[in-house]
């Protein structure tokens, strides 16, 4: 072979090594995690059913849905990186990864707790002033001790009237079943079998305080920047189970009430006091409110009386939360927390 020959063909070798990447690279992948909550459990029958690898493949990307079991914990490996999306309140949201310095974009604004946070004392016929000197047990600086905090501003209580006892949302029903534990604060699965307790009162709920306790699909805002396909493939999954859920599709319902460990009638009643948002239109009318702007500055207020907005933060308005309309809740420049729409009015126009 001459020369030529042996340069011709190694260049045409080397033309198609080149080109192998082009045609053969991998997709994109994203990692998100969720936990067992009501409101959540469309996440997981969406990543069985293969809903989300079915829009994941839409968008040319690979998604992978995890469950978690301790919500704090899914919150704090969110926040360190090792999922570029989490679901957790409103009020986690802000006082985890925003207050962390983690830029964060509330993408799925799914529902709001209107029952489904409870405050639970034993002893039939309890009312919530009852728990003035009571050792209170909940999720500490969660959405449990925020509803803690709106109940005793109810009945002229404040929290140094009670004392709480940080007790993770997995170890919370084994606490409120030893006899000398007297008051609990839960989310529901937990609630619901708190409050059934022989004897037990369910004394205060998220429903007094309807649209403060929102469930949300958080996601990493340079992640989503970076691939907007993230975004309108989870939003397309997300509303694609709400609308089973809307025609109350008997399979999705047991599958979800499967996973979350109880019956299909103990799942419809926990469904009853979660206001989900089954349509983008709704999502967006929620999110466009001038509601949320005045239930975050809410939050933040309580957020900064318990020092969880960061060492450095000297009033409520430290970490810049973005509403829908662009404007911003706070310091607007340590924005942190981002309400998106875009994705919500691709969807209620067709586009996704």
């Amino acid at each position: 072979m001459s020369t030529r020959r042996i340069v011709a063909t190694l260049a045409l070798c080397l033309a198609s090594l080149v080109a192998i990447p082009a045609h053969a690279a991998a997709p994109k992948r994203f990692d998100i995690c969720w936990t067992i909550y009501a409101g959540w459990m469309p996440w997981g029958f969406a990543q069985t059913q293969g809903i989300v690898d079915k829009w994941a493949a839409k968008y040319g990307i690979e998604i992978k849905v995890t469950q978690l079991n301790d919500y704090i914990e899914s919150i704090n490996q969110y926040t360190a990186g090792q999922f570029d999306g989490c679901t957790m309140t409103n009020m986690d949201a802000l006082t985890v990864p925003a207050a962390g310095g983690i830029d964060s974009t509330a993408l799925i604004t799914g529902s709001y707790s209107n029952g489904n946070d409870g405050i639970v004392l034993k002893g039939e016929g309890k009312r919530l002033a009852d728990i003035k000197g009571q050792d209170v047990h909940l999720v500490q600086f969660s959405v449990s001790h925020y509803l803690l905090a709106r109940g005793l501003d109810s009945v002229g209580l404040r929290e140094r009237d009670i004392k709480v006892v940080n007790t993770s949302d997995a170890d919370i029903v084994g606490a409120f079943a030893a006899p000398e534990v007297q008051a609990a604060v839960a989310w529901n699965p937990q609630l619901a079998t708190i409050a059934a307790t022989a004897g037990a009162s369910r004394v205060f709920d998220s429903s007094q305080v309807p649209g403060e306790i929102i469930d949300l699909l958080v996601v990493n805002t340079a992640k989503l920047k970076a691939n907007p396909e993230l975004g309108k493939a989870l939003t397309g999954a997300w509303f694609e189970v709400m609308a089973l859920m809307q025609a109350h599709d008997a399979n999705a319902l047991e599958a979800m009430a499967q996973a979350a460990g109880t019956s299909l009638a103990d799942y419809q009643a926990q469904l009853q006091t979660t206001a989900l948002m089954y349509t983008p239109a709704e999502a967006l009318a929620f999110v466009s409110s001038p509601q949320l702007g005045q239930t975050m500055q809410r939050v933040a207020e309580f957020s900064f009386d318990k020092g969880l907005l960061g060492e450095g933060a000297r009033s409520a308005d430290a970490v810049g939360v973005e509403l829908a309309d662009g404007a911003v809740n706070g310091d607007a420049q340590n924005t942190k927390l981002r309400f998106d729409a875009s994705f919500l009015h691709q969807a209620v126009s067709g586009q996704l």
